[in-house]
């Protein structure tokens, strides 16, 4: 019976330092992630993981795969200490290291293709003039209704792009389409925040982007997972390698069922959630959809005690 699920965080969630407490307690992933993913990559990820400022994590080409290998960072020490999941599961960014938790994809096969995501979303954004915003307060039916009422009255690309919890819903296209959104919610009582995610992610404008990364994801090799993963473009459970290589291929034109994915884990008698990586977004989102859960956040030194020690303790 599943029980513990492990789950990522996707952009949104760096932190200036995020990557230090973990090396603090274990130092040995400055050689076997940090250094290796400086490598691959070309850049210094390790030093901007641990030390870079909040203007350096702007930069979704920075922000993308720090929040991916923090993550990882996290997961290893979990399993370092005895820790493992019933189950995994991802939002956005974060399914990529869902993935690797889960067995799917060799790590650094997942880093680059991060990588790749990334430089292809961010060209289509650049292009177009992108937005994304999420809307807070407002059912999701509602949103849907203005984004149609946005395309009437200006034109251009405005699509929800994901359901973050019964009453936050993300809305991603062309800058001016998504500002009458925008603007509609508020009159309509919504709190709205802009999201900085370099793209039109988890929207139509991106067919052609997907089409190109679909050819890498076919050169790419995805395994059967080990580990039961909920995937957040279905809001279902992945149980083949070609069910992962289509999903996540479908990923940057689907919207986010995140509400889908919590409640499939539930329905499968998850009721303990660790947020695995940097922030507690994921956390706050869980116990909004599942007031009753026990959620658990990895982002600190004292939490990752915390979290270990509830989750080795066999009366618990």
């Amino acid at each position: 019976m599943i029980r513990t699920a492990f789950v990522f965080p996707g952009q949104g969630s760096e932190c200036v330092g995020m990557g230090r407490e973990l090396l603090a307690l274990r130092p040995g992933l400055a050689d076997s992630h940090f250094r290796v993913a400086d490598d691959l990559l070309g850049f210094p990820l390790a030093r901007l993981c641990l030390e870079g400022s909040a203007r350096d994590l702007e930069d979704p080409a920075v922000a993308q795969p720090a929040v991916f290998l923090t993550s990882l960072a996290a997961l290893e020490v979990l399993r370092g200490e005895g820790v493992v999941p019933d189950a995994v599961a991802g939002h956005s960014l974060g399914e990529y290291a869902a993935l690797v938790a889960a067995g799917v994809l060799e790590w650094t096969e997942a880093l680059w293709l991060v990588r790749l995501r990334g430089e292809l979303v961010a060209t289509v954004g650049d292009r177009v003039g992108s937005a994304t915003v999420a809307v807070i307060g407002l059912r999701r039916t509602d949103v849907t209704r203005m984004c149609a009422e946005a395309r009437a009255a200006v034109g251009g690309v405005v699509e929800v792009a994901g359901e973050n919890e019964p009453r936050q819903t993300v809305v991603s296209g062309q800058a001016e389409a998504v500002g009458h959104v925008t603007a509609a919610a508020r009159v309509a009582g919504a709190r709205t925040r802009v999201l900085r995610t370099g793209g039109p992610f988890h929207s139509s404008l991106l067919r052609e982007a997907e089409a190109e990364f679909t050819q890498t994801l076919l050169a790419t090799e995805f395994r059967v997972p080990r580990v039961p993963l909920v995937s957040g473009v279905t809001g279902g459970w992945v149980t083949t390698a070609e069910q992962a290589v289509v999903t996540l291929g479908g990923q940057l034109t689907s919207p986010v069922r995140w509400t889908g994915a919590v409640e499939s884990l539930a329905a499968s008698g998850a009721d303990r959630f660790v947020e695995v990586g940097p922030g507690q977004v994921l956390g706050a989102l869980v116990r909004k959809i599942l007031p009753d859960a026990r959620v658990h956040a990895t982002n600190t030194t004292a939490g990752m005690a915390a979290a270990v020690d509830a989750l080795t303790d066999s009366t618990v």
